[in-house]
């Protein structure tokens, strides 16, 4: 379980270098200049990368628990949906959270 997290954070971090480069290759050498001296553009996009990556990864993981638990509850007795249903969309929750700070970092950052 932990090397999956730990193949998924890596392929995500992978992905936001190749994302930062990229967007760095495309401008002209001036502005290529001046963007090296201010790398807080670069931190900015890693840092709401890894907060929407790890937020849908630690939400993905509580709604599959959960999830299983509730389903086998009202296997057992039907009358719990009721009550194991919004457990579930809590831990969805978890993603939105995530999104909304990246976009907070980006948006104030």
């Amino acid at each position: 379980m932990n090397k999956k997290i730990l193949v998924l954070a890596a392929a995500l971090f992978c992905v936001a270098m190749a994302g930062i480069f990229a967007q760095s290759s495309s401008e002209g050498a001036e502005e290529q200049a001046i963007e090296q001296t201010d790398n807080s553009k670069a931190f900015k996009y890693i840092a709401a990368c890894l907060a929407v990556g790890f937020s849908c990864i630690a939400g993905g993981m509580a709604v599959g628990k959960i999830g299983a638990a509730a389903m086998g509850a009202m296997s057992e007795n039907s009358e719990l949906s009721g009550k194991a249903l919004p457990f579930v969309g809590l831990a969805e929750g978890i993603c939105l959270w995530g999104f909304l700070v990246a976009l907070l970092i980006i948006i104030l950052g």
